[in-house]
């Protein structure tokens, strides 16, 4: 794997940013500071969104369902969120696309709390997400229907972040959580007992994605920063590809509080699944739109991939292949 010269990159960037014009504000919500936010916050510090003449601010929304809410609501330009969230949001009469992804497995693992070690312990018990139709919640379905158990069996509260989930099954104040880096390594290395390991598992699934309002998309002005806004994202995720040193410790200054064995499994986990160009899987979108909305609707109902195809036939992914060796 070949490696672009971290100052090169940035000394490029600011370059371009200089050419610019003015900075246009662009907000960018995520639901929480994990390691698929990595490509975003790469471009952020490389001067990527800055080069395409976009002033970007990474908001933490505690929450990917309360995140896309804002969204809807027009409070922030784009939201970091998988695609569980826009099916719901929706059905309830918004009007989101996903136009590209970060992820496109289940990156979650269950921990349970002190004493519970089968599905059948969570029975009548409380289980701790995000936030109502994340995918902290929605993939809660997939570990019930392996244990024999449905949604009515459990319950469900809003905890916000992997801190606070964390901290509410260690106390056993909830029975399980769902977790992803860095907090499913945090769990393990205190002790927090795994009860279904489905990030282990691949399962397709459209998990963390770049989902804007609908109307964004039709409006001239607003489709053309959104799509500054992917390409800086675009070479974001190939820096950090390609500069495993950098992209480690533009995580260990965002992951707080975290050790450097943390950081190398949080990179290691982003490498591996990180979709290079940002296309979402057809699968996984097809196995979510299965789960919650079966017989209802198309996939284009909440997907929409004209954006990408605009900047492939443009030539800029392959502009990225060449600068950083990738192919």
């Amino acid at each position: 794997m070949h490696s672009v010269p971290w100052r090169l990159i940035t000394a490029a960037a600011v370059l371009m940013a200089g050419s610019a014009s003015a900075q246009t504000p662009f907000k960018a919500g995520i639901a929480d500071p994990v390691n698929t936010v990595l490509a975003w916050w790469m471009a952020q510090s490389a001067g990527f969104y800055k080069a395409q003449g976009l002033d970007v601010s990474i908001l933490n929304m505690n929450g990917g369902s309360r995140g896309a809410e804002e969204l809807a609501a027009g409070r922030i330009d784009a939201m970091h969120v998988g695609l569980s969230s826009v099916i719901r949001l929706n059905a309830s009469g918004g009007d989101l696309r996903l136009v590209g992804s970060l992820s496109n497995v289940v990156r979650f693992t269950l921990f349970s709390a002190p004493g519970v070690r089968t599905g059948a312990d969570l029975k009548g018990g409380v289980i701790a997400v995000s936030t109502a139709g994340s995918e902290s919640d929605t993939t809660v379905n997939l570990a019930l229907e392996r244990f024999g158990l449905k949604r009515a069996d459990v319950r469900f509260k809003d905890y916000g972040g992997g801190p606070a989930r964390l901290a509410a099954v260690k106390a056993g104040e909830v029975k399980a959580t769902m977790l992803n880096e860095p907090f499913r390594t945090l769990a393990r290395q205190q002790g927090v007992n795994v009860l279904m390991d489905l990030a282990a598992e691949q399962a397709p699934w459209v998990f963390s994605g770049i989902t804007v309002r609908t109307a964004s998309l039709k409006d001239a002005r607003e489709r053309d920063r959104l799509k500054r806004f992917l390409k800086g994202t675009i070479e974001g995720n190939y820096a950090a590809l390609t500069d495993a040193k950098r992209a480690k410790a533009v995580l260990a200054n965002e992951l707080h509080n975290t050790s450097e064995r943390t950081i190398d499994i949080a990179y290691e986990d982003f490498a591996k699944q990180s979709p290079l160009n940002l296309e979402p899987s057809q699968k996984g979108a097809e196995n979510i739109l299965a789960q919650l909305a079966p017989g209802r609707g198309k996939l284009d109902d909440y997907i929409d991939g004209s954006l990408l195809d605009e900047i492939r036939k443009e030539g800029f992914i392959a502009q990225m292949e060449a600068k950083y060796k990738r192919n």
